[in-house]
């Protein structure tokens, strides 16, 4: 990790005045939300690190880099709150077509470090029961990021409790094509009827297939203060709730989390009944 030099001072001397305020806040937020109920499924839509440097004066890949550090911190806080699926945004199947190269393959490397990271504390992993799966479009992803991939997904099979799932090159649209498809090669083969095809039916030829009674996310979280939810998850989320919070990923606070998930638990969840 680079350092942001002063700026970086700047931004510690603030955090530092300021953290005896948020200490408080933070009880008191803690104090409200202690007793539950708390989410199976919460997803995350980390936005905002190219503009959080920028508003910096920093280069933008510096964001990303200060986002990921982030991730982990935040990933740590779900599951320990007993959190069973936690599912991360992590690119699109847009960023992965569309950004500039060098971007592209900044994040691919990020994501590489960010495996890496997760299999040197694989005992960890299988302590915590935390099975990892990639999600998206995996067949334009770097060959180095798919042996990763495989290797992860391979060492945390067993593992139950809990999951990590990682979209990367992911899209919504995509992710109801390729299940369209493949339920009409499966009619086209004998294998299904028309009739046959329901609702509990679609959701197994889904991506998230693998999280089952627990495909669809309670909460989904975005940050940057964008209102929208970018082709993410789109059949997945049609009743989950929705938090928008203003900070930048890489400023995301422990307190924010809180917030969003007292949001949570303060609306009534009635499923389109």
């Amino acid at each position: 990790m680079r350092y942001l030099g002063f700026r970086d001072l700047i931004l510690k001397i603030g955090n530092a005045l300021l953290k005896p305020a948020y200490w408080i806040y933070e009880r008191w937020l803690w104090f409200q939300i202690k007793n539950g109920p708390f989410p199976s499924h919460v997803a995350i839509i980390p936005d905002g690190n190219r503009r959080w440097a920028r508003r910096l004066g920093l280069d933008p890949h510096l964001g990303h880099e200060y986002g990921y550090e982030k991730l982990k911190e935040v990933i740590d806080w779900l599951f320990d709150l007993n959190i069973n699926a936690v599912t991360v945004y992590a690119m699109s199947n847009e960023n992965c077509l569309y950004r500039p190269e060098p971007e592209k393959q900044h994040l691919f490397k990020i994501i590489a470090k960010g495996l890496d990271e997760l299999m040197s504390k694989i005992n960890e992993l299988h302590r915590k029961g935390i099975k990892v799966k990639v999600i998206g479009r995996l067949d334009i992803v770097p060959n180095f990021l798919r042996e990763r991939i495989k290797k992860i997904e391979e060492l945390t099979s067993k593992n139950n409790s809990r999951v990590l799932t990682i979209a990367l090159c992911y899209g919504g649209r995509q992710e109801i094509l390729d299940a369209v498809r493949k339920l009409v090669n499966e009619v086209m083969e004998g294998k299904l009827s028309i009739e046959d095809i329901s609702e509990d039916i679609f959701t197994k030829y889904l991506y998230t297939e693998f999280l089952g009674s627990m495909q669809d996310p309670d909460l989904i979280i975005r940050t940057s203060g964008e209102i929208r939810i970018s082709n993410f998850l789109l059949w997945q989320s049609a009743y989950s709730e929705l938090y928008f919070c203003e900070a930048f990923w890489p400023e995301f606070r422990k307190i924010d989390l809180w917030r969003a998930i007292r949001s949570y638990q303060r609306r009534e969840r009635r499923f389109g009944r």
